[in-house]
């Protein structure tokens, strides 16, 4: 006869699992008061932990020791869950979720639980003003709480899954260092290359601005910002419209480099020759027939590029002038496709949504979570 139990089931062997309040179990309590200025005038080794999951800065003394679980109070990572382990400093906007009795709950356990039931944590917030968590909705909320036995093989399976997935994303950290230690050292300008500036290259070009009142909600040809590139359109502009455009002005061909002039200045994109693409007016690019350089080799430099920017209006911009002055080391095209080589191996393994170690870190992460669901939905 088949078995048709879940593994959950299984796990639990007809053990009772009791539901009550976080505020029966734990006591909830706010962080001190503190600043970034506070920081800045007292710093130390003691991680800061206030409303985001990273550290708000380093301070000299601390407030909290083996108590890790927190809560984000307020702002717009408000209901996030927190774990920092040994001695910190919890501030006003991160409460403490401090177990009661080790003998009747796991701590981490009860952080797998949190992170279970982050929804319904957050379906507690405010957002009538600056988002906020109030400490007695929070204390309302029920959780589940099998035996200690059941809760520490649970703890042991989703430790293991959770461990691997900060190897990978520690061995990603070591892979960009790696990548930026070589793109310093291969393309920083020396005494052993030619040192040129970027107007030798080939001429700047620059996108038209196109009206607001010629875009659409839907349309032929999506229009991207270079902060949109390879995502969602910003817009969408007639194919009548993108036809006579590409007569009038400049438009990039297959492969050129495409630079963020203004904004998120020195943001690149290659751009991939579709028509179904389109830019904004502080989008520039050299136009380089690659006799010279790589385009491939100007898209590494720029990451380094000592950009000279336009300073005192209300926005920073890379003028024409300056970016035609950026000084750039260049040896051999058959070492300038060497040095590519190297370096978009690194790209692809640090970067690549599709292969290489984000991608890895992203199926670890939703490994996690299947088996989160998996194992802590008692209902």
């Amino acid at each position: 006869m088949k078995n048709n139990r879940t593994f959950l089931e299984k796990l639990l062997d007809g053990a009772e699992v009791k539901w009550k309040p976080l505020g029966k179990v734990t006591d909830i309590k706010t962080g001190q008061s503190v600043s970034k200025n506070i920081i800045a005038q007292n710093p130390g080794i003691y991680p800061v932990i206030n409303s985001g999951r990273e550290p708000l800065g380093f301070i000299n003394v601390w407030n909290t020791e083996n108590d890790p679980i927190g809560i984000t109070t307020r702002g717009a990572g408000v209901g996030s869950i927190t774990w920092q382990e040994g001695k910190y400093f919890r501030g006003n906007l991160n409460y403490s979720v401090t177990i009661k009795s080790e003998y009747e709950l796991n701590v981490r356990f009860l952080y797998h639980v949190l992170l279970h039931f982050q929804k319904e944590i957050h379906n507690l917030c405010s957002f009538t003003g600056i988002p906020a968590l109030n400490a007695s909705e929070l204390k309302k909320l029920e959780i589940p709480i099998p035996p200690l036995p059941i809760q520490t093989k649970i703890v042991k399976i989703l430790d293991a899954l959770t461990a691997l997935t900060s190897e990978l994303t520690s061995e990603l950290t070591l892979r960009q260092k790696q990548y930026e230690y070589y793109r310093e050292k291969l393309l920083n300008i020396d005494g052993m290359n030619k040192v040129i500036e970027l107007g030798d290259v080939g001429p700047v070009r620059m996108c038209k601005r196109i009206l607001k009142n010629q875009t659409a909600s839907s349309g032929d040809i999506p229009f991207y910002k270079i902060g949109t590139f390879g995502k969602k359109p910003d817009a969408y502009i007639s194919n009548e419209l993108f036809q006579e455009y590409k007569q009038k002005y400049s438009y990039p061909k297959k492969g050129d480099i495409l630079i963020s002039a203004s904004g998120t200045i020195g943001r690149t994109v290659i751009f991939d020759g579709e028509n179904s693409y389109f830019q904004d007016s502080n989008i520039v690019w050299i136009d380089n027939d690659e006799t010279l350089v790589l385009n491939k080799y100007l898209y590494h430099f720029y990451k380094i590029a000592k950009w000279g920017i336009a300073e005192g209006g209300t926005i920073q911009r890379l003028y024409n002038d300056n970016l035609k002055k950026v000084k750039i080391s260049i040896p051999q095209l058959k070492e300038q496709q060497r040095i590519v080589s190297i370096l978009d191996k690194f790209e692809t393994l640090t970067n690549s949504i599709t292969e290489g170690l984000p991608l890895a870190i992203e199926q670890s992460q939703k490994r996690y979570e299947y088996y989160r669901e998996l194992l802590l939905d008692f209902s």
